[in-house]
This record gives structure tokens, sequence and C-alpha cells, in this order.
């Protein structure tokens, strides 16, 4: 008689010999019921905390995908200092927007599935690589998106083939665009793009691009109240991450209060900001 392989603590082969180098595809064979957009809603109107707006822009050398820190429920603000920027791996990281909850647990699930690719393989996917087996995750949320639980990430990293930093944004669909020089998504997009549209140059240094989308951030929650701003009582100040040939950086909290106080002090001589030029 064949013993059971839970009751000698072994697992069964075929979670020792996976048939596919994506864990996603793993999942759904074996426990799809863990996949987010195979999860059973509750009956009624589902009311969940949102994140809100993501930014991201390039400079030569590399990319730098920053957000704001609220988090809404319908009118009322559900968390203060909700993280919404997150590693995938070394080289490239996850902004996101959308449903907060399924917006997590959709960036652990990226991450592993970067991670069991590189140790079933030996190699590291390419940058769109990645960007596409996020589409296809995203994609196979559009049941929760129907129902008014949509997911919807910026992803941004640096391409080793390349050698420069990209941006990629998302529908609800799973539709994958590249944006060039810098990108916007959640509640907040419209303004905070408007805000980069107009100061955005392609020779920005690293500081300056960093600065870049605290003002655009600052923008963004300056219209709309889904989104934002510093902090200065509590102390909170938007996330800000680098990503060049050397890799994933988050700024510390030093840094990122530092510049988003910057910013601050000169909004109260110019409440609307920096001034473009006409011509």
């Amino acid at each position: 008689m064949e013993a059971n392989p839970r009751s000698t603590g072994r697992l069964p082969a075929a979670f020792l010999t996976p048939g596919s180098s994506s864990f996603i595809d793993f999942l759904a064979d074996h426990s799809p019921e863990m996949l987010p957009g195979n999860r059973k809603l509750p009956e009624g109107i589902v009311e969940a905390p949102h994140g809100t707006t993501i930014v991201a822009a390039t400079f030569p050398g590399g990319v730098v995908l920053a957000g704001d820190r609220r988090a809404t429920m319908g009118n009322m603000i559900a968390q203060r200092d909700i993280e919404k920027v997150f590693p995938a791996d070394e080289y490239s990281a996850v902004g996101i927007a959308g449903t907060a909850g399924l917006a997590v647990e959709m960036v652990k699930l990226f991450q592993l599935e970067l991670e069991h690719f590189e140790k079933v393989e030996g190699a590291t996917l390419s940058l769109e690589g990645k960007a596409n087996r996020l589409s296809t995750m995203i994609r196979g949320n559009l049941g929760m998106a129907m129902q008014g639980l949509a997911v919807v990430p910026l992803f941004a990293g640096w391409d080793e083939g390349k050698e420069k930093g990209r941006i990629f944004s998302y529908d609800v669909t799973g539709g994958r665009s590249e944006e060039h020089g810098f990108a916007a998504t959640g509640s907040g997009s419209i303004f905070a793009r408007g805000s980069m549209k107009k100061l955005y140059r392609a020779d920005l240094t690293e500081e300056q691009a960093t600065t870049l989308v605290v003002q655009a951030l600052y923008d963004a929650a300056d219209d709309d109240s889904a989104t934002g701003g510093p902090d200065m009582a509590r102390r909170i100040f938007p996330i800000l991450t680098v990503i060049t040939e050397e890799g994933f950086r988050r700024l510390s909290e030093a840094e990122s209060s530092g510049l988003a106080r910057s910013v601050t002090e000169r909004r109260l001589e110019q409440p609307d900001g920096p001034r473009a030029a006409l011509l």
C-alpha cells in the first residue's frame, strides 16, 4: 500500500518536479483557489481599501518609482501610511494602485513567480519577460476587476540588455504598454502626469528625477482627495525607490523626508509649483 505523503511528512512528487517554470501555472494546477482572481467574493457590495497614486520617471542610468502613502475606502481615509512600492526582484519594482489587499497579494505572488523561474531555469527573466508575466496575472484578476476590485500597477526596472530604465503600465484586462520618460497610475494620475509633462527632461540626474516625482505627487495630492501629500506632523512621506544597473534601492526616511520638506517649503513661496517655460 502506497504511503500518504501527508502522513509521512513528504511532499508529493509533483511538488518536487514542477513541469513548468511558472509558479502561477503550478499553483493553478495544484491549488487554484489560492490565486487572487479565484477568490470567492461575499454577497452584496464589497468595500475595500484602495491605493491611489503611483508615479515613475526615467533618467540616464535608471528609473525612479514612487508612491504616496494614503489608502481610501469610499470617502474615508482607510490608512495614512500604506506601502505601495515593492521590489519585484533585484532589478525591478512594482507600484500598486487599486484594491490594496488584492494588489499586495498579487505583488507577493509575482515576487515568487520571478524567484521560482530563476531557480528552475537557472537564469533571470528579461525585463520584458517580467512585464509579460505581470500582465498575465492582472488578466487573471479580470473577474474581480469587473466587480469593482481592480488592480492596476506600474512596473519599472533596469533593462540589462538595453542598459536603460524602462516603465510599463497596465489596464484592468492585463493590456501592457511601455511608457517613455514618465508615467502615472491611480486616482491622482491625471494631475501627476500633467505635472511631469511640464517638468520632465530626458537629461535629468537621479536627484532631479526623484525631485520630479515628489513634485508630481504633491500636485496630485493638491487636486485629488484620495492622494496623500507629505504629512509633516506624523512624519509620513512618499516612498521613493531608484533602480539602476546596481539594482533596486529604496531611499531612506531621512532622504525622502528631506526631499519632501524641501518641496513643501518651496511651495510656501510658489503654491502651484515650478513654472515651465512657455517656449
